[in-house]
């Protein structure tokens, strides 16, 4: 299985969602600041980068673990979806592929940190922003990934497509 995690920039969100995915991250508690600024990728993607599937690593069960900022464009994910039943119809592929969007779980702090940071430079103003938003969503984003992995094991198509929109 193939598991990308979506949202708007690919690098808040998306990378903790892939280190909780991965267990590279503790589970039963909030993060310390450094551990969230360890995060691979973690604030450090830039506008080159959008629209590039970043891969993380293998999970416990041999699946693939990627990330992708997609911006506002609605219909990266779809084109995705329609480009990999293609692929696998046309080289008879049996790898089910998990889009999972990370947007609903970001919390304003993370968002406004985002824009200081990565839009503006103001890394001063941005970094701590972005710490407390983690902060704040990771319990959410466990839940995320728990729900993604359920859901890719137990899909009955090759490609799905999961909103995510009850974690807002």
């Amino acid at each position: 299985m193939i598991y990308i995690y979506n949202d708007y920039a690919g690098t808040h969100s998306t990378a903790m969602a892939a280190a909780y995915h991965l267990n590279k991250l503790p589970t039963g508690r909030t993060l310390t600041k450094a551990e969230i600024l360890d995060i691979d990728y973690f604030n450090k993607l830039t506008n080159h980068d959008m629209g590039r599937i970043i891969f993380h690593g293998v999970d416990e069960d041999e699946n693939s673990v990627y990330t992708l900022g997609r911006k506002n464009d609605k219909l990266v994910v779809p084109a995705l979806k329609n480009l990999s039943e293609i692929l696998q119809d046309v080289y008879h592929g049996e790898d089910r592929i998990v889009f999972s969007n990370t947007s609903p779980t970001v919390p304003f702090a993370m968002t406004m940190g985002g824009l200081f940071s990565r839009r503006l430079k103001f890394d001063f103003i941005g970094v701590p922003l972005l710490v407390l938003g983690a902060k704040q969503c990771y319990p959410t984003i466990i839940q995320l990934v728990e729900y993604t992995k359920q859901a890719g094991r137990s899909a009955k198509t090759k490609v799905v497509i999961i909103e995510n929109k009850s974690f807002n």
